[in-house]
């Protein structure tokens, strides 16, 4: 082989290694972990038909710049009257 065939090959290896690190750094970004969302709890003592607070609750997140999935979630609890099985206070 001669010189200039050596050097475009010494290319060509360089160009297929930069191309393979390319696409392994790409694959290695897509599998990071999302963030997680902080999370809001309602807990209601009533039924979900019974508790007309929780529209009015998204509502005024909603106005303070959050939505629900993309920047905050909320985690709805309802003991539908049946308070004796909620745990009680924690001391």
């Amino acid at each position: 082989m001669n010189r200039s065939k050596q050097a475009g090959m010494g290319k060509k290896a360089i160009v297929v290694l930069l191309v393979g690190l390319t696409l392994a750094s790409v694959r290695i970004s897509e599998a990071q972990q999302p963030a997680k969302l902080p999370k809001i709890g309602w807990l209601e003592a009533r039924s979900a038909a019974q508790a007309p607070g929780r529209n009015l609750f998204e509502r005024q997140f909603r106005e303070l710049g959050y939505v629900e999935g993309k920047n905050i979630a909320f985690e709805y609890r309802y003991a539908d009257d049946k308070l004796d099985s909620t745990p009680g206070p924690s001391r």
